[in-house]
């Protein structure tokens, strides 16, 4: 048996079972997948996949074991690789990161500034998506930090540590009745026209929970993924917005745009780093994290990618 074979078998099951796919991914040829996976099967004397004619239909209960094993081997091994990289160049190489748009476009930058200034032979790679999509990227080890504020937490095999809390707030253009009310309610929002996030983005779910909990129906009239086109179309006049806080501070302030606060009606949002479980992490890793909060240190991080941490809340 051979990593080879091991790599096949897991690309399989990314890919749904669907040798073609996991061929395209891996750069190969479909018949030289199904045989290699097949010669894994043959040397074990189990089958790993349960087929119907020349089709993988299902995983079968001794393959399911496999895959364990062939995660934790392909894992290490990538491991390995992190060390070498680690102690033949301490000052270099590569850093991906996955993260939302929120957080690449006002977070991370003074962040990922600081660390290139500290490691000027490090190159930044930098992923975005939904959250989901973060945590896949680092199951499938694409990246090596996570950054989102929904579902990071939901994943078995991530370890997730609170990074900085915030909350949403309401973006209204300037001269609009509202701003002149001196509280605005949930009521006062399911009135008028919304505009505000992809149901999948930057604390979406806080917002639609809220509103359900006082059985109210919140007229959102476009949802987006970025902050910055929420407040586009406030200022054009289709509704008023519902943006993280972080887009609104310091240099992101908008002269055309008023704010008020909603963590009142909506509660409070945490954002959360993110790291393979048993992945090894290089320096420049961890100082990243140090620098997106000072609640983070190299010494929590590691001890919580051992298991040995105490639960750690805001």
């Amino acid at each position: 048996m051979n990593l080879h074979q091991f790599r096949f078998v897991q690309e399989a099951v990314r890919r749904n079972l669907n040798l073609t796919e996991a061929a395209k991914a891996l750069h190969t040829s479909q018949p030289g997948v199904s045989k290699a996976i097949i010669e894994l099967e043959d040397e074990l004397g189990i089958q790993v996949f349960a087929r119907h004619g020349k089709r993988i239909r299902r995983i079968t209960e001794p393959g399911h074991q496999v895959l364990k094993s062939i995660d934790i081997i392909l894992r290490e091994v990538s491991n390995l690789r992190r060390i070498g990289e680690q102690f033949s160049a301490q000052d270099r190489g590569t850093l991906s990161i996955a993260t939302t748009h929120t957080q690449a476009r006002y977070v991370l930058p003074v962040p990922v500034s600081k660390l290139r200034q500290a490691y000027p032979k490090v190159a930044i790679s930098l992923h975005q998506g939904s959250p989901d999509q973060v945590a896949q990227m680092l199951l499938t080890d694409v990246a090596d930090i996570g950054m989102a504020t929904e579902s990071l937490a939901q994943y078995e095999d991530l370890i997730t540590l609170p990074c900085y809390e915030w909350q949403h707030v309401l973006v209204l253009p300037v001269g609009h009745p509202l701003i002149e009310q001196e509280r605005i309610g949930l009521d006062d929002l399911a009135a008028v026209p919304l505009v505000t996030y992809h149901p999948s983005f930057t604390g979406r779910t806080r917002i639609d929970h809220a509103f359900a909990a006082r059985d109210l129906k919140p007229n959102i009239v476009l949802e987006a993924i970025d902050s910055d086109v929420i407040k586009t179309y406030v200022k054009l006049g289709m509704g008023v917005g519902i943006v993280a806080e972080m887009a609104l501070q310091n240099d992101h302030r908008d002269p055309d745009l008023v704010a008020r606060p909603l963590g009142h009606l909506l509660g409070q949002n945490v954002a959360r780093v993110a790291f393979k479980r048993g992945a090894y992490l290089r320096n420049y890793v961890l100082r990243l994290a140090e620098l997106l909060s000072d609640r983070l240190s190299k010494d929590l991080i590691l001890k919580a990618m051992d298991g040995k941490a105490d639960t750690y809340q805001l």
